[in-house]
């Protein structure tokens, strides 16, 4: 099983990341990707602006990954997170799950989301069009309440 994990300030593409985990592969019977994006909600945000602990994200994104190949019957995952000023529309995070059925497909990408959106370590500030900054985003009850139901 294969498991490639980037944090990086550089954009990325969707499509190729999906053929690049199945591409020549016969034994893959599901893909499911999820794509964050960066939304601005009464285009009042010009940049989301996310910080991260070098290293230390890597290691906990992977402890994750790990968590969620003894889960499910994975064939590959690919995660990606970005970092930097990220404008209302840009990409944020990538999530690619490939199994031989769709449900742990399906069920490791929500996992994988819930704990990113969650627990690893980033932090988001937002920057307003006004020029003012906001203090750093916290994680929402509800982003908590769906990473409470893996662990039961």
């Amino acid at each position: 099983m294969s498991a490639r994990i980037s944090i990086q300030a550089e954009d990325f593409d969707t499509g190729a990341e999906v053929v690049a985990l199945t591409s020549g592969r016969k034994d893959v019977g599901a893909c499911v990707t999820f794509t964050g994006l960066c939304r601005d909600e009464g285009e009042t945000l010009a940049a989301l602006e996310l910080e991260h602990y070098p290293g230390m994200a890597e290691e906990e994104i992977a402890r994750v990954v790990a968590q969620a190949q003894t889960r499910w019957p994975l064939l590959g995952v690919r995660v990606i997170h970005r970092y930097g000023k990220i404008a209302p529309g840009g990409n944020i995070v990538l999530v690619v799950t490939t199994s031989s059925h769709r449900r742990a497909a399906f069920e490791s990408a929500e996992f994988l989301m819930d704990y990113l959106k969650t627990r690893a370590p980033f932090w988001k500030k937002e920057h307003r069009v006004d020029g003012l900054a906001r203090d750093w985003v916290s994680a929402k009850d509800d982003d908590d309440r769906a990473l409470e139901r893996w662990e039961k």
